[in-house]
């Protein structure tokens, strides 16, 4: 059991009424999990207000009542801890609840709108190759070094995430490499947490459904910076222009990667294939397996990171020479017939571009490039015809298809995308809603040595219709198609 007033610490807290020197026995925001003598945080959230589960979160036994607003009706025996912000409050009480576990690791945070995933799963590969025990945090799966959990967010909630943390402290994990999204920035879910770094890797169109303005959305990743001790470290892509805005008021030390601007970190692209890239880091030269200027940008900050973290230079050569591609990352196969099929989870306007810019830079021409993408539903709907617009500038045909439509009609979604076509783009581009059917009819218009990339979901393994999750699966479905045109 915790004392009360020993998980308050540091809360920014306006008003008490109660006792707290009371014992607690766990923290929650949901009144469905509160039991005998829990604490519960009513935080406001976008659909619903925690303010109005108070009272069911009493009945069940609470004894400690964190809030913005005091009820009207107080009950004798019940401590009210009135506050600013419930979301911070959460996530200091997670932290000292847990015993400080980020304190007891090396945290590292990787946020930008594209790349996070990727930098993030490869830091864990990195060291876990270099003979550390290494925690990773990330869109795609949790790992407390070799113990792999789902993810169910870009960045968990902040009870969630110190849990892990302390699992990682128990595992003695060295390292924790951690996803920073901005809806996790915005609504606290990493206050209280020490980070001994952060990384900034572009920011382009993406979450504009969240956040009001593109300032905005760049400004709440920008917090996440300003809040860096002057012990950590902030590396940042000097090719981004809002690389240097995030610089602006961190106390961190102050370090930058690019492939094009003067930056700290420098690479160059000396070979560029399906089978992988040669870079010259710095003054190195260094093969990857990883393809594409956008992976190179991913290694440099990798390279970066490492070598602030302590690594040997060589050391992390070698290692970045053996990192495998992540999931749903430019994941890709070759077919008996010499098709080959990429998945990837460009899903905004820059990360599409980038991934069909990075095969036109490949490809010979003499082949055709098929793409078949579409846009979820109840997102950012200002995206839509821009992805429409650059799949049928930058690909030689299209098949326009269901991404997960949510609670929207796929038609309006795909009505959406066909808009952003140019006139002279129409007859490149198909519509068929359904997504296996997409895919497969891609594998039926291709040729020997076509490329057909599957864009949008990447390691997604369902595909969410009406509120209902059923099973789907990029890669194993392109997978399929192929082998039954090879009978």
């Amino acid at each position: 059991m915790n004392i009360l007033k020993d998980i308050l610490y540091k809360v920014a807290i306006n008003a008490v009424v109660g006792d707290t020197s009371v014992s607690v026995n766990a923290i929650h925001f949901d009144s469905r999990q509160v039991e005998k003598d829990d604490v519960f945080v009513a935080v406001t959230g976008t659909l619903v207000d925690g303010h109005d589960y108070i009272e069911k979160a009493t009945e069940k036994g609470a004894t400690v009542v964190v809030c913005e607003v005091m009820p009207e009706i107080l009950i004798e025996g019940i401590t009210y801890v009135e506050v600013d912000s419930s979301n911070k409050a959460l996530a200091i009480l997670a932290s000292n609840y847990y015993g400080a576990p980020s304190e007891n690791l090396r945290l590292v945070g990787v946020t930008g709108t594209n790349g996070k995933t990727t930098v993030a799963s490869l830091l864990y590969q990195l060291f876990k190759n270099a003979g550390y025990k290494v925690g990773l945090l990330s869109t795609v799966k949790i790992l407390v070094d070799n113990k792999e959990y789902k993810a169910t967010h870009t960045t968990p909630d902040s009870l969630t995430i110190n849990k892990y943390l302390k699992e990682m402290n128990d595992a003695g994990v060295e390292f924790c490499f951690m996803e920073v999204s901005s809806h996790g920035i915005h609504q606290s879910r990493t206050e209280g947490l020490t980070f001994e770094g952060g990384i900034f890797t572009n920011l382009s169109h993406d979450h504009l459904d969240y956040h009001n303005s593109f300032a905005e959305y760049r400004d709440v990743k920008k917090q996440f910076f300003d809040g860096l001790s002057k012990k950590a470290f902030a590396l940042v892509n000097a090719d981004d222009k809002n690389g240097m805005v995030m610089l602006q008021n961190t106390k961190a030390r102050k370090h930058t990667y690019a492939l094009k601007s003067y930056a700290d970190y420098k690479a160059q692209i000396l070979e560029n294939q399906l089978s992988g890239l040669l870079l010259k880091l710095n003054d190195n030269d260094v093969w990857t397996k990883l393809i594409g200027n956008f992976n190179a940008y991913n290694i440099l900050a990798i390279y970066a990171t490492a070598e602030l973290l302590g690594l040997e230079k060589f050391e992390i050569l070698r290692l970045i020479s053996e990192l495998e591609s992540v999931s749903g990352r430019f994941q890709y196969l070759i077919s008996d017939e010499k098709i080959t099929a990429i998945v990837d989870y460009a899903h905004t306007p820059d990360a599409l571009k980038n991934v069909l810019e990075t095969i036109n830079s490949i490809r010979t021409k003499n082949e055709e490039l098929i793409t078949v993408v579409g846009c979820g539903g109840d997102r950012d709907k200002t995206k839509r015809p821009k992805m429409g617009h650059i799949a049928t500038e930058l690909s030689t045909k299209v098949i326009f298809t269901s991404d997960n439509p949510r609670s929207e009609d796929p038609e309006d979604i795909l009505r959406d995308i066909e808009a952003g076509v140019a006139p002279q783009n129409f007859k490149k581009s198909l519509t068929i809603s359904d997504r296996a059917q997409a895919i497969k009819t891609a594998c039926q218009l291709a040729q020997p040595n076509d490329i057909i990339l599957i864009a949008g979901k990447g390691h997604e393994t369902y595909q969410e219709i009406k509120g209902e999750r059923f099973d789907f699966d990029d890669y194993k479905t392109v997978q399929e198609y192929l082998k039954q045109l090879q009978k």
